[in-house]
């Protein structure tokens, strides 16, 4: 992508529009990446970003086999929680060592 392109963001309408599109217009073209390309080209998008919006949408509908966008979604949370849990962890860990080292110099100093 050159420096001065930058991402056109889509509205979650817009795009289920377009999976729409490409699912009612199948039939009229020669496969359905070639359905993918025409649609592509008429909502300004490129055909590899609509092809994954109609994999996503066949997830979700159950037709194609992976993770529906829920279950990303729920993944991205976990993951977050358990990154947090981690940090916290960490700092819990470093200051028992800290407050048991200076227990330990508090009973041992004369």
């Amino acid at each position: 992508m050159d420096k001065q392109q930058s991402r056109r963001r889509f509205s979650p309408e817009v795009r289920a529009r377009a999976v729409r599109m490409v699912i009612e217009h199948r039939g009229d073209h020669a496969s359905q990446w070639a359905a993918i390309v025409s649609i592509a080209a008429k909502i300004g998008c490129t055909a590899q970003t609509l092809r994954n919006w109609v994999r996503q949408a066949e997830r979700d509908q159950g037709v194609q086999g992976g993770a529906t966008t829920d279950d990303r979604e729920r993944m991205k949370a976990l993951e977050r929680e358990n990154r947090e849990l981690r940090q916290a962890n960490e700092i819990l860990r470093k200051a028992s060592a800290y407050f048991a080292q200076a227990e330990l110099d508090r009973r041992f100093r004369p």
